[in-house]
């Protein structure tokens, strides 16, 4: 795995991310489809067989609200990475771009690596990726 870190500057000249008007609808979509992703993580019964499933489901939820963020703010994104940029360089919010970069390299060895979680990292993985999904939708809000 290749671990450079991508600028902004970066994710906007090779149109990973570009400016757009914010739509409104689109926003409360996304807010809408990342409470629904997060209520089906939490019906999901934590187990051997689950664990993983409701890792990813949050960690979508978090993405989406994300997306809902940056479109508030007047851009689009396309890459996950570019998100880690986008809280630390466009919102100044540096903590919460390495939390997010912890989170997305954790669901990216699950998804293309084959990464497995134990019952106990996923619930902590979980309980870390609502907090974060929390502090960005107040920021949301704002």
């Amino acid at each position: 795995m290749h671990d450079k870190k991508i600028d902004w500057k970066e994710c906007c000249s090779k149109k990973t991310a570009k400016s757009i008007t914010p739509d409104l609808n689109l926003i409360e979509s996304l807010k809408k489809s990342s409470e629904n992703k997060l209520k089906s993580s939490d019906e999901l019964q934590m187990n051997e067989t689950t664990s993983v499933s409701k890792f990813i489901l949050a960690y979508d939820s978090l993405r989406e609200a994300l997306e809902a963020l940056a479109s508030k703010k007047g851009y689009k994104i396309y890459n996950h990475e570019c998100y880690t940029a986008f809280l630390k360089e466009v919102l100044n919010q540096s903590n919460l771009g390495d939390e997010f970069d912890e989170i997305r390299k954790v669901r990216n060895s699950v998804n293309y690596y084959g990464k497995e979680l134990s019952v106990e990292d996923s619930s902590g993985l979980i309980l870390k990726t609502k907090k974060l999904k929390e502090q960005i939708l107040q920021i949301l809000k704002e």
